[in-house]
């Protein structure tokens, strides 16, 4: 299934203060998130990293500040391009820099996931569950998605009653809730969500979301979201917080879900933190509900929730955690606060090295079921099964380094290679037992561990480059204005050169121009600001017939901008679909 990156995480000040990535907001010198990622996409994806787990990318409250992480969020539609909560970019950047991401990401074979975050908003700027929101011409409150007290639950004088949510105990209140089964107006909130959604996907092109808080969302809309639009064509996975495999089964596999969603496996997370800080390895025997359902199992060692919070988190031996996640089946999630070293982020724990090489082991060596060979208190040996197959052994013993002789899936008189380095080759025994001697876990430090399997196995990872199709809408209510009398920029592409470009553009002339000399015309621009296409629009259709095709002029930003004439006051909402390929590599 790949190796997917939570690209992101929360660290603390000197205070105690939740402090989010480093951002030139805050940080002189530091990049914003989005063009680190789309820097570092390309030897990420060398590594064997499939996929990216993005932050909220919406407008939080707070803006770029220190803390704000995205899950106090305030304009989902704004993903960087409005003057709200004090700034106009995010924590993680621009919109522009967001869809840039993404396309460097696809250039190299990377996934993108987005997290979204439906349960709750925060920094109500009109009165008790009141929000309102800046349109495209950054100063009028007529942007899309207002709410109103009605949309959550509780808030006077609408006092709208919690949904039937899956476990309302744990239904904690964050911000102001927004209900979908018990709003009022009826409707209101799921046809935004949807709206939201479908606007959300087509202009970034991202490959799949995380579903935030679905233990406190009512099932049902959380279903017909995945379902919806855009989305239902989407990888999706869902946080749904709870250590019991069979709750996670119940939420996954029955009505409405149906498995349309993944989930993250906290079973698995428990039994990894019992393992690792009690140096018990006999609890992850059959631990996790990737044990009953790897399919549908998102395993992780620690994510930004985990990790800062009391009691949650591994605090030792957090390798031993990677090794066996990176062995077992499921589709592991690797946490960058634990990958990226302390000099790119104060207090991240630096265990890169390590787990590249895992990565490259789970994405070479680990296929098929998984067997567990040998179990004892302080030693696990899981087999995996299918070719060229993967034999991984774990000790959990501070003191003591252990041989072990167990019996394997290799077959008999077979040569065995550690791909971690640490132990010379062996052979398998006549009946396809093994032997060897795994280190100690001295001084905690999680590099006890085995990874055995054909030797001479030798492979690079593929980049499979592809194109990526982006959406720009003009509308008044949004981010871009509508067609207007005039010149106006729609954006910018990263494109490499001599790529294919293709555009299409879609609006309504003959209904909304006054007169028959209404016209826009869209120009792209090369990166050193040379027209290089144009194509005009009239009330009796467009000129030149087809979409418009070209070759980038050059690596880097093309501008799309258009020139109108004789439109009405109001000017053309649009649609501009953008075909292209962007670079596999950017500079600092």
């Amino acid at each position: 299934m790949g190796v997917a990156l939570i690209t992101w995480g929360r660290f603390f000040d000197k205070n105690g203060n939740k402090i989010t990535v480093p951002a030139p907001s805050t940080t002189p010198g530091a990049p914003w998130l989005w063009d680190f990622l789309a820097k570092e996409a390309s030897s990420l994806r060398q590594i064997g990293f499939s996929a990216f787990q993005l932050p909220p990318s919406g407008k939080a409250q707070g803006g770029a500040g220190d803390g704000c992480d995205g899950y106090g969020v305030f304009d989902p539609r704004d993903l960087g391009s409005k003057p709200q909560q004090g700034s106009i970019p995010t924590r993680y950047g621009s919109a522009e820099s967001l869809r840039r991401m993404v396309a460097c990401c696809h250039a190299v074979g990377i996934d993108v996931y987005l997290d979204v975050v439906l349960h709750q908003l925060m920094g109500e700027n009109g009165g008790p569950g009141v929000f309102k929101y800046l349109g495209a011409d950054g100063h009028t409150l007529n942007g899309r998605g207002p709410m109103q007290p009605g949309c959550f639950r509780g808030v006077p004088p609408a006092n709208r009653p919690e949904d039937a949510v899956p476990v309302p105990v744990d239904d904690f209140e964050f911000g102001r809730e927004k209900v979908y089964q018990n709003c009022s107006p009826a409707g209101y909130t799921i046809s935004d969500a949807l709206d939201y959604g479908d606007w959300l996907f087509r202009t970034t092109n991202a490959d799949g979301m995380r579903f935030d808080d679905t233990k406190g969302t009512w099932a049902p809309f959380v279903s017909q979201f995945m379902r919806s639009g855009t989305m239902a064509a989407k990888f999706a996975y869902s946080e749904y917080f709870d250590g019991d495999p069979d709750n996670l089964n119940w939420w996954v596999t029955s009505a409405p879900m149906s498995s349309r969603s993944l989930v993250e496996d906290f079973t698995l997370h428990w039994a990894l933190q019992t393992a690792c800080d009690s140096g018990n390895a006999a609890v992850l025997n059959g631990a996790g509900y990737t044990a009953m359902n790897p399919f549908l199992s998102c395993t992780f060692v620690d994510n930004p929730d985990t990790d800062t919070s009391f009691g949650e988190a591994i605090v030792s031996s957090k390798l031993l955690a990677y090794a066996f996640i990176l062995s077992i089946e499921g589709y592991p999630f690797v946490y960058a606060k634990d990958y990226f070293p302390s000099s790119l982020w104060t207090g991240a724990y630096g265990l890169k090295p390590w787990i590249d090489n895992l990565v490259w082991i789970h994405e070479t060596l680990a296929s098929g079921g998984t067997v567990t060979q040998y179990v004892d208190e302080k030693v696990i040996v899981v087999n995996r099964t299918g070719s060229p197959g993967l034999l991984t052994a774990l000790n959990f013993d501070t003191f003591n380094r252990r041989t072990i002789t167990c019996y394997t899936n290799f077959g008999s008189n077979v040569q065995l290679h550690d791909y971690t380095g640490r132990h010379p080759d062996i052979w398998t025994d006549g009946e396809g037992r093994a032997t060897f001697t795994i280190p100690s876990n001295a001084y905690e430090n999680g590099q006890s561990y085995l990874c055995f399997s054909h030797a001479g196995v030798s492979q690079t990872i593929p980049f499979i480059k592809r194109s990526t199709t982006q959406v720009f809408f003009g509308a008044a209510d949004l981010d871009i204005p509508p067609a207007l009398n005039g010149q106006s920029e729609v954006g910018r592409i990263w494109c490499a050169n001599g790529s294919g470009i293709e555009l299409i553009f879609q609006t309504d002339l003959s209904g909304k121009a006054p007169n028959p000399q209404a016209q826009i015309s869209l120009e792209v621009l090369s990166p050193a600001g040379k027209i290089v296409a144009t194509q005009n629009w009239t009330k009796q259709g467009h000129s030149s017939g087809g979409n418009l095709k070209l070759k980038a002029a050059g690596n880097g930003w093309h501008t799309l901008r258009l020139t109108s004439a004789n439109l009405s006051a109001e000017g053309n909402p649009f649609e501009l679909t953008v075909t292209y390929t962007a670079t596999q590599e950017i500079s600092a």
